[in-house]
């Protein structure tokens, strides 16, 4: 069967077996990150911080394979989104090192500093979040992109309790993983985008192409 082909801004394309496999990966890992933030905690809700912490690990590589395949037509803001996750995991380590692994968690709650250095990993989420609503429109894609910075930085200056920025990050997270199922039944050219548009930006395509 050929690939589908699509008229573009700056010239036909088409979507082959490469693109779908991306973005079919995309959406895995999209939804593994809304799973482990989910399952984080919610564990921490129910069981307490000393376990709950190892779900960190799924939710980082998850989000640092979605942000590989991701499609997104500005390359600064990729790497950029790129550089946070990074940055991100480095701090999660810090924190992770010195508080020990069962106490990162409550250490996080009763210390709200430590946010400055996990932050990024979360800004990096958020940045998903906007990229899906900028492109789809999807409720739960703005529910995200405000909810986590809200939970956040509410909680590092004081303006909410431990308890509600919680509250807020899960209900973040599990729209997330909405978000996630419900991409699975979209064509994957919705993914993709333009890729007459990536063409042009990485100059494949001359500067007077129409």
């Amino acid at each position: 069967m050929a690939d589908p082909e699509f008229e573009g801004v700056y010239g036909r394309y088409t979507i082959n077996t490469t693109d779908r496999q991306e973005v079919s990966r995309y959406r895995q890992a999209l939804l593994v990150c809304g799973l482990s933030m989910s399952a984080c905690l919610l564990q921490w809700w129910q069981f307490g911080a000393q376990w709950a912490w190892i779900w960190l690990v799924p939710l980082s590589v998850a989000l640092g394979l979605a942000l590989r395949w991701i499609h997104i037509y500005l390359r600064p803001l990729h790497r950029t989104l790129q550089a946070l996750w990074a940055l991100g995991c480095v701090g999660w380590g810090v924190l992770l090192l010195t508080s020990g692994p069962t106490q990162a968690l409550d250490t996080l709650r009763n210390q709200p500093l430590w946010i400055l250095p996990v932050g990024p990993l979360f800004a990096a989420l958020t940045g998903i979040g906007f990229k899906e609503f900028f492109c789809f429109q999807r409720a739960e894609a703005i529910g995200l992109t405000l909810l986590l910075p809200l939970a956040l930085l509410g909680h590092l200056l004081g303006l909410i309790n431990p308890e509600v920025s919680a509250a807020m990050l899960t209900m973040a997270a599990l729209l997330l993983v909405v978000l996630a199922l419900r991409k699975f039944g979209m064509e994957a050219a919705a993914d993709v985008g333009d890729k007459s548009v990536f063409a042009y930006l990485d100059g494949q395509l001359p500067a007077g192409t129409p």
